[in-house]
């Protein structure tokens, strides 16, 4: 697939996420009234913001580590929770799902032996 295709899926995936993570924690279904400090939690997403964004490989390649853990929560979170927190989780761990398959995709993609196997032909 095209590095920029993926590029462009990943950030808006990952802006989604952001997204979702802000609005869950603050407004939507927050562990206490008028917000909770589980906000906090996009600041490694933010991290990953920039580097995903100029589709940076090493941003991609770590990020993919990361995203496991936004998967987890998701998924623990989503079987533990009640409604509509236990809905957002699970919107959580799509979202990191598709994230992580790109992450995935695009480093692969843009590999370095890729290029030099291109250059032998």
């Amino acid at each position: 697939m095209n590095p920029r295709r993926l590029v462009a899926a990943a950030s808006v995936t990952l802006i989604a996420l952001i997204f979702l993570c802000v609005a869950w924690e603050l407004w939507l279904a927050p562990l206490r009234a008028g917000g909770s400090m589980l906000v906090l939690k996009v600041l490694p997403l933010l991290a990953a913001l920039f580097g995903t964004l100029r589709g940076r490989r090493y941003t991609y390649q770590w990020s993919s580590l990361l995203s496991l853990l936004y998967i987890a929560e998701g998924v623990v979170r989503g079987t533990s929770d009640a409604a509509p927190s236990a809905t957002l989780a699970w919107g959580e761990a799509v979202l990191a799902s598709i994230w992580f398959g790109l992450c995935l995709a695009f480093a692969r993609a843009t590999r370095p032996s890729l290029a030099a196997d291109r250059a032998q032909y």
